[in-house]
């Protein structure tokens, strides 16, 4: 199915396999890490961890924010499929208040590793971060959804999980435009936030939702 010649021409085929195969000559397996939804206003901060089985690789891997919603869709299939190891991990609006956008990504970050199940091997982490109090070897990579195919594999899961909670919220508060704005502070969004005030699943310490606090939910 991954080498047919439709699935070359949806996804054609990276260099970011050829990094994960050099990094893995010195590390047993290679987990990629990586979260989508840090500056929203709203909803879930969530995270992903996926080893890769290097050797059949797929067309079309890439940062997540560089593919189409329906490429993204087709690949998250195929990356759950494929992979050794995956898992998904999230930290609430909640615990964003509570601990902050950075930390409550780290504690996404965690639970996704855990979540995979894989206890060897190096972790990749996307960004300029390594996760703090981590017993696992690791390192961090900047902008690595576009250079290491495990991180950019660990970012369509991620992303493509968040975009259908933020659906999900759209049905239930048509009024914000959750199912386009994925709770980012478009005017529209911050026009609704003014009429309406915060949901339950807004970020209170986010500004302008921190403005708004009065809630009609």
């Amino acid at each position: 199915m991954t080498n047919s010649p439709d699935m070359k021409k949806l996804f054609p085929m990276g260099d970011n396999w050829k990094y994960d195969k050099n990094l893995v000559l010195q590390h047993r397996l290679i987990i990629g890490v990586d979260e989508a939804g840090r500056g929203p206003l709203a909803g879930n901060v969530v995270a992903a961890a996926v080893v890769l089985n290097l050797e059949e690789p797929f067309d079309g891997i890439n940062d997540s924010k560089k593919l189409s919603e329906k490429k993204r869709e087709k690949l998250f299939t195929i990356i759950k499929k494929q992979a050794l190891f995956w898992g998904i991990g999230e930290a609430t609006c909640t615990e964003i208040d509570k601990v902050n956008i950075l930390q409550a990504t780290f504690l996404a970050m965690k639970r996704a590793i855990q979540s995979a199940g894989c206890t060897q091997g190096l972790v990749l982490v996307d960004g300029n971060h390594n996760i703090p109090n981590l017993d696992r070897k690791q390192q961090c990579l900047i902008k690595g959804d576009a250079l290491s195919a495990s991180v950019a594999a660990a970012s369509i899961l991620a992303k493509v999980t968040r975009d259908r909670q933020m659906k999900k919220l759209h049905s239930k508060y048509p009024q914000y435009n959750f199912e386009k704005n994925k709770g980012y502070g478009t005017a529209e969004h911050i026009k609704a936030l003014k009429k309406h005030g915060p949901t339950p699943f807004h970020r209170r310490s986010f500004q302008p939702v921190s403005i708004f606090q009065t809630t009609l939910f």
